[in-house]
């Protein structure tokens, strides 16, 4: 199995849990860790993400906030696995309300400055209920600070679309356990592929 772990936003390709997941399946499988640098637009991001899935075979994604959001648009177009780590709903309103008008264009990177055309950019992609929910682990925390976890809940939950969800109380929305889970995950996406290649 291919994985490619997309971090959120503000983070990079030496993200924690990334790093934790591909030693893990380092250690312990045949699983190949992808974990690609998102730290560009948001439609740069899905055509380089586009590129890598089509370059490989048994892809499943594992996506952080910004990169759950990220994961929930690849499953719709392309009907692969993924799990989502304390997701980012509607990032464009966030980002909005975290930074206003007085820090936008806010430079993230050297090379990446996130200005308003890339906000409406992400509220175009956004898929208006999740895609092939059955291929979608969702796992959330409720003592997430930086994103209310029942606007992923019931998104992910709607009727008929639900996708599988495993809600801890406490926790943050870094996931600080999220080591413990990999072996779950792991599981889920197995699963998930050998499903649909019957």
């Amino acid at each position: 199995m291919n994985i490619i772990y997309l971090h959120g936003f503000q983070s990079s390709a030496f993200s924690i849990k990334g790093q934790q997941l591909k030693a893990y399946c380092q250690a312990h499988t045949q699983h190949q860790v992808h974990l690609p640098d998102l730290n560009m637009p948001p439609l740069e991001v899905l055509r380089m993400l586009s590129v890598l899935i089509e370059a490989m075979s048994d892809v499943a994604l594992v996506g952080s906030s910004l990169g759950g959001f990220y994961a929930t648009q690849l499953v719709a177009k392309y009907k692969i696995p993924a799990v989502l780590i304390n997701p980012a709903m509607q990032p464009w309103s966030l980002f909005r309300n975290l930074f206003g008008s007085e820090l936008l264009p806010l430079k993230v990177t050297d090379t990446w400055v996130l200005d308003d055309s890339q906000l409406d950019q992400l509220e175009h992609l956004a898929v208006p209920f999740v895609q092939d929910a059955d291929k979608i682990l969702l796992l959330l925390q409720q003592g997430d600070e930086v994103l209310d976890y029942r606007v992923a809940q019931g998104y992910y939950s709607a009727a008929p679309h639900a996708s599988v969800m495993i809600t801890d109380m406490q926790g943050n929305h870094a996931m600080d356990d999220f080591a413990d889970k990999i072996p779950l995950l792991l599981e889920f996406l197995s699963y998930s592929i050998s499903n649909s290649i019957k």
